[in-house]
């Protein structure tokens, strides 16, 4: 199977949820799976993003999402890949990459 590139997309704000005090702020979350995903498949293109859920980009499925994240009183970040949820609060890099893997990703 041939691996199109993936966007994994990080739903957060800059200060961290209530619920998750003590937990990485959403920001460094982003930062961090940067680096974990692009270490752990070098040379395969993805795209990582990450969306304020107070002040989401004009894009309907980003808007959309942000809102459910504040009306479902997700934990957040919420790590989203192809419009499914792969971590919420603290997420899990063994999760990500099953999902990546399903997109034919291999590990280096």
């Amino acid at each position: 199977m041939g691996t199109r590139e993936v966007e994994i997309v990080v739903y957060g704000a800059d200060q961290i949820c209530a619920s998750c005090v003590g937990q990485p702020s959403s920001t460094e979350t982003y930062e961090w799976l940067k680096a974990a995903v692009g270490r752990k498949y070098p040379d395969q293109p993805f795209t990582i993003t990450f969306v304020d859920i107070f002040n989401p980009p004009k894009e309907p499925v980003k808007m959309e999402f942000s809102r459910r994240v504040l009306e479902e009183d997700m934990f957040y970040p919420v790590v989203v890949i192809d419009e499914i949820i792969v971590g919420e609060g603290s997420p899990r890099l063994k999760n990500i990459y099953t999902e990546m893997e399903k997109h034919g990703y291999k590990s280096a």
